[in-house]
């Protein structure tokens, strides 16, 4: 009897590393880090959560004002483009309508492996530093000293190496192998979420707007293009406070958009506390779009967190529950640098709030709102109403 349990545990192990390299794929993105105007509130000046003009402690974070930038921020963000020539941009299906300020998803199945191409179109170095998946030091796009090889003499030089410090105008190529130990473990559903962001200078890399999600899905369990065939809908979000005190940016915005830039000193404490972003994917007050679902649609819900101390929150969904490793709940929690999978199967149809539960992260605007339909075709058009603009 162990004889034949020894034996079926090999044949099944064999038969395992078969279907992984038998059906294991490359997958190619050409990823660019562009700078643009991007709007937290795009609704503006009409608030989508009370269908009335933005109050006065809305205005905080959103008004314009002699010592204030307003909503509208230069920042870096990551885009997908069709090809290696970096000229059209590759664009959103409704399905990514949510995604807001989010890098593309990058996707994979257990096996895979991943290829990005990368340009920077911004004025500083920057790169892409994944988490979860197998790379070597030339593809881990963070910068640090190892005492281990005669690059490190030269901090440029080793950052560039490593794809870290990718320069003004400069092209970068990362490969990044998806063994099992970067899918899903025992305790997991089918795909879990990883986040990718620049690492050159991550204090400030991340404020500016450089992050995204990489999904994998575990092996013989993904469609062609990497997403879980158990899942009818998926929807990422990051709970974040874009500090835009430290962002690279900051000089910047305060030329192109303070009316009073000569008077503005960065230690006033209205433009501070204006400049601390209180988001979901991005965006302020309602303004994300597209988190809409059929009834009884099997729903994946892909948390992310990211920031400093003040960046712990508990996003809470009204109306409906989910399921995480088998647990049943409607208040999660993030902390920076973390994720969580959630699977919801709504069965409460209406227009539900979805915020974060920290007081004052609701209070400036962490906020936004979910949809369950009973009809695929009211799930289609809610799902393309017209997204966040990119300038």
């Amino acid at each position: 009897m162990a004889l034949l349990r020894f034996i079926v545990g090999l044949t099944f192990g064999i038969l395992c590393l078969f279907y992984e390299v038998a059906f294991a794929a490359e997958r190619l993105y050409f990823i660019a880090a562009d700078e643009i105007v991007w709007d937290y509130a795009p609704s503006y000046p009409i608030n989508p959560m009370a269908a009335e003009r933005f109050d006065e402690n809305a205005n905080i974070y959103l008004g314009h004002a002699p010592n204030r930038i307003g909503r509208r921020y230069i920042k870096a963000v990551y885009r997908e483009y069709a090809d290696a020539g970096f000229k059209a941009l590759k664009p959103r299906t409704s399905s990514e309508q949510h995604l807001g300020i989010l890098g593309p998803i990058i996707r994979a199945e257990v096996g895979d492996t991943i290829t990005v191409v990368f340009r920077n179109n911004t004025r500083f170095p920057v790169g892409i530093h994944p988490h979860g998946v197998f790379y070597d030091k030339a593809s881990e796009g963070a910068h640090y000293a190892t005492g281990t090889d005669e690059v490190n003499r030269d901090s440029d030089l080793a950052s560039t190496a490593n794809g870290a410090h990718i320069k003004t105008g400069e092209e970068y190529t990362y490969h990044w192998q998806v063994p099992e130990r970067a899918g899903p473990g025992p305790a997991d559903p089918s795909s879990i979420v990883w986040l990718y962001h620049a690492h050159d200078h991550e204090a400030k890399d991340i404020y500016a707007g450089l992050v995204g999600p990489i999904i994998v899905t575990r092996a013989g369990s993904a469609r062609a293009d990497g997403s879980p065939m158990d899942i009818d809908r998926e929807f990422i979000t990051l709970l974040m406070i874009f500090d835009e005190n430290l962002s690279p940016y900051l000089n910047a915005n305060i030329q192109r958009f303070v009316l009073r830039q000569h008077r503005t000193s960065k230690r006033d404490d209205k433009l501070t506390e204006s400049n601390k972003k209180h988001a979901i994917n991005g965006l302020l007050y309602g303004n994300v779009r597209g988190l809409v679902m059929k009834r009884g649609e099997r729903v994946r819900w892909y948390l992310m967190g990211l920031g400093n101390e003040n960046d712990i929150h508990t996003p809470h969904w009204h109306g409906n529950t989910l399921l995480r490793q088998q647990a049943r709940l409607d208040t999660a929690e993030i902390f920076p640098a973390t994720t969580q999978v959630l699977d919801m199967q709504a069965d409460d149809v209406g227009t539900w709030m979805f915020h974060c539960h920290v007081a004052d992260h609701m209070t400036a605007g962490m906020m936004t709102r979910y949809v369950v339909t009973d009809d695929e075709a009211k799930a289609i058009s809610k799902s393309t109403l017209t997204p966040p603009s990119i300038h």
